[in-house]
């Protein structure tokens, strides 16, 4: 690991939950004279760094915003390879998920997945269901509005069927309809490639969550750059709503 930024981490102080918006791998290729799909493949080496340093720091929940709702509207192209790209990432990578028993997850829409991607998927949620060393949470086919709207779709019906009472709706009761409720907040988002926007990406859960941008694009998005990001925000002083001297008292 980056040695000047390991010494100045402080391990009792990391993110219980990692979120990351995964951008740039378009201009990475574009920079080099290659095809947009070659800067998703350099993606994935990244993906495959980033997982490994958050198991060994012990940080318990990482999720990555992987294909959106709206990233269907890219070129058809494109779109196919991403979906093969991930099915064959999500099969070379599950012997090492095993191996270190990190958890997978699936935070989005099912419908819309193609059918042999979606197997893949399934079958490596299911063979690693039981670990709890890291939870990998992938945001596939995902929108936060489309989240939300389901929600309280699904809230509507169990009040209709009489399980649900508005008067005991709470933030937390309501979070319970989310995709995979049971998983915290998450402390810290990272969006790589200079934009500062979040794009859909877990609107719920992001209300007190810090924000790290930064300019790297994510193919060259590594170990160094994420300890980096960890040292920055343990140089956050995390309020929420209250004063600093509440939060120091």
């Amino acid at each position: 690991m980056n040695s000047g930024a390991m010494d100045r981490l402080d391990p009792h102080k990391l993110p219980r939950h990692l979120a990351i918006i995964m951008d740039g791998n378009g201009r990475w290729a574009r920079k080099r004279l290659l095809n947009r799909v070659s800067g998703h493949e350099a993606g994935a080496e990244s993906v495959r760094e980033v997982v490994r340093c958050c198991r060994e720091l012990g940080i318990a929940h990482l999720t990555l915003y992987a294909f959106s709702k709206e990233n269907w509207q890219r070129p058809a192209t494109e779109v196919n390879a991403l979906w093969r790209l991930l099915k064959r990432f999500i099969h070379s990578e599950l012997p090492d998920l095993i191996d270190k028993q990190i958890r997978m997850r699936h935070l989005g829409d099912p419908e819309g997945i193609p059918a042999d991607v979606w197997t893949e998927l399934q079958s490596a949620i299911e063979r690693t269901a039981s670990f709890d060393q890291l939870s990998v949470n992938l945001a596939l086919n995902y929108g936060g509005r489309h989240e939300i709207v389901r929600a309280a779709a699904n809230f509507a019906r169990d009040l209709a069927a009489g399980r649900a009472s508005v008067d005991r709706l709470t933030p937390e009761t309501f979070s319970a309809y989310l995709y995979a409720g049971d998983i915290p907040d998450p402390d810290l988002l990272i969006r790589t490639s200079g934009e500062c926007r979040i794009s859909n990406f877990l609107l719920w859960q992001l209300a007190y969550t810090e924000i790290y941008f930064t300019d790297t694009l994510w193919p060259d998005f590594r170990r160094r750059q994420l300890l980096d990001a960890l040292v920055d925000y343990q140089g956050r002083e995390r309020r929420f709503g209250k004063t600093s001297e509440q939060v120091q008292d």
